[in-house]
């Protein structure tokens, strides 16, 4: 049943998509039924051009046709992604597929961003599961260490061993506490503040519209009136 909920809200956001579009295309598996519908578009001739947010993901785009920019100038049209959890301001916990910059990058350089879930994503308070921060590898137990002194608790990705490797080249650590995240703004700017993090995984104020599939059919969510 999940997956097809996943492929109703990818079906719903493919009527988001116009011709002459610069479309960024998400990560994960909700996120590959649009990248698959957007080749569809694109075999019956609508011109669209994709900016995918892994490699992954160039490599589907690339499998199902769709010209692929890894260069912008100017802003993109319109990006669909997916999230692991989603809260009631529609801000976001992004990332434990792996691909948390390149989703930002390409959020933030978005006109329109839309994600793309089933129900199950949907949470009161963000901080249910793990919150994913990309860290560069240079020194990294010294940033693990500065995280952890905020009274959180982590884990190396894939391990110490055989940690997994972003497609930037860097770790990422899994990072979980208790009770939640009660200001995710102010959260994820203490974050940023640390040596050694790049970017985690807390989508705040980016999003503009939620498709959330569920068993009545996909449904809308719009963000409050106000600036991104």
């Amino acid at each position: 049943m999940t997956d097809e909920l996943k492929r109703a809200a990818a079906e719903k956001a493919l009527e988001l998509v116009q011709d002459g579009m610069l479309v960024g295309l998400g990560s994960g598996s909700t996120t590959r039924f649009f990248t698959e519908g957007v080749g569809r578009l694109v075999s019956q001739g609508m011109k669209v051009r994709g900016v995918p947010t892994s490699r992954e993901t160039a490599e589907l785009a690339a499998q199902h046709g769709i010209p692929i920019v890894t260069e912008l100038v100017g802003q993109i049209d319109l990006a669909v992604d997916g999230a692991d959890e989603v809260d009631q301001a529609l801000n976001l916990i992004k990332g434990r597929g792996g691909a948390l910059l390149r989703e930002k990058l390409v959020a933030a350089a978005s006109k329109r961003f839309v994600v793309v879930i089933d129900e199950s994503k949907l949470v009161k308070d963000l901080g249910v599961g793990v919150l994913p921060v990309e860290v560069v590898p240079f020194l990294w137990r010294s940033t693990a260490e500065r995280l952890t002194a905020l009274g959180l608790s982590l884990v190396v990705r894939g391990g110490e061993g055989t940690p997994y490797i972003t497609d930037n080249g860097n770790l990422i650590l899994d990072l979980s506490g208790e009770g939640g995240i009660s200001d995710p703004k102010e959260f994820g700017a203490e974050l940023k503040k640390i040596t050694g993090v790049v970017e985690h995984g807390l989508f705040v104020g980016m999003t503009d519209t939620v498709i959330v599939a569920g068993a009545d059919g996909p449904k809308a969510i719009g963000r409050p009136p106000g600036p991104r």
